[in-house]
């Protein structure tokens, strides 16, 4: 567990957020974010397109302008990538509204540094995302925001391959919180000085995606996402909700036995492939893509665009959120 491996100022810090006052808790708060609104979790009910196009546009602007991106993932992460790199080719202005590049920073187009973290991983560990090494993301998230190189990003994710018993309060948890009192809004590591970065960092939390017949339990991915969520809410993190999305349907029913597909026994069939059947494309939907105006592909592990489609949704939705707006829909 991190606590065996971090100095003991980790375990203070740690010992301090469980039981510390209310008073320390909100001096921490308003030392360390500075994300408005009331709801920070992305989840199915703001992954819907209504609720992009209702996000006022100068927020989008912004988000699209001045936000620069370190994403982290394997197979399932690509839901994010795939559905963000297609929504710019979905309607008419979406070309330039949700513009976007790939490892490539160009003026006035969203920076998405796609599997930019994991070649600054200590000593060959394996940080292909957090499923992997449940602590290797600490310090490669360090080694890269320090490198001058990547002084421009100022928001990093890191996806989750299969959540399932991980150790989420003991790892994740914590060294998420480690990277925000150092990277964050008025982190220890932001400033002018030597060895320190002008620009702070927003870190967005993910839980995992859902598991067929296997989403209930102690360390499922329910749980998991709960105690993800639960953490988010709390503190006022922003986090991209895979589960919330992945366990209900388009109509917000909820379905416990959900698979990263969309596929639910109690539904009898695949709810998003049955969606997408019922659409039209370019007007319902959109095909996602493995890069800006690249190969149309579903997101990996799904057999529809769906579930890409409103990750993305619920990607941009943070990003407007990042960039100033309070999440209030007129």
């Amino acid at each position: 567990m991190i606590r065996d491996i971090l100095c003991w100022s980790v375990v203070a810090m740690m010992s301090i957020a469980a039981c510390g006052s209310d008073t320390d808790s909100a001096e921490k708060k308003d030392d360390t974010k500075d994300v408005s609104g009331t709801q920070f979790i992305a989840n199915h009910s703001v992954a819907k397109e209504e609720v992009l196009r209702a996000i006022p546009a100068e927020f989008i602007d912004k988000a699209r302008q001045n936000l620069h991106i370190a994403y982290q993932h394997t197979s399932h992460g690509t839901h994010i990538s795939f559905g963000v790199f297609g929504l710019q080719d979905y309607k008419s202005g979406d070309e330039d509204n949700f513009s976007v590049t790939k490892n490539n920073p160009t003026a006035n187009k969203l920076d998405f540094g796609d599997n930019v973290l994991k070649s600054y991983a200590e000593n060959g560990v394996d940080a292909s995302d957090l499923s992997r090494n449940e602590t290797a993301f600490i310090q490669a998230t360090r080694n890269f925001l320090d490198d001058n190189d990547n002084a421009r990003v100022n928001v990093v994710m890191w996806s989750w391959c299969n959540i399932e018993d991980h150790d989420v309060s003991g790892n994740y948890l914590p060294g998420m919180q480690m990277l925000i009192d150092e990277y964050g809004p008025g982190g220890s590591k932001i400033g002018t000085g030597s060895g320190q970065r002008e620009n702070a960092v927003h870190f967005v939390f993910m839980t995992g995606h859902a598991n067929k017949n296997a989403n209930v339990g102690n360390g499922k991915p329910a749980d998991q996402a709960k105690l993800i969520t639960d953490y988010c809410e709390k503190n006022k993190y922003l986090c991209l909700d895979y589960y919330a999305i992945d366990s209900h349907c388009m109509n917000d029913d909820y379905l416990d036995d959900a698979s990263d597909d969309g596929y639910s026994e109690k539904y009898e069939g695949n709810f998003y492939q049955e969606w997408q059947k019922n659409g039209i494309i370019g007007v319902d939907y959109y095909e996602n893509k493995t890069s800006p105006g690249g190969t149309v592909k579903h997101g990996d592990h799904n057999s529809q665009h769906i579930t890409a489609n409103r990750k993305a949704y619920a990607m941009w939705w943070i990003l407007a959120r990042i960039a100033g707006w309070d999440g209030v829909l007129e």
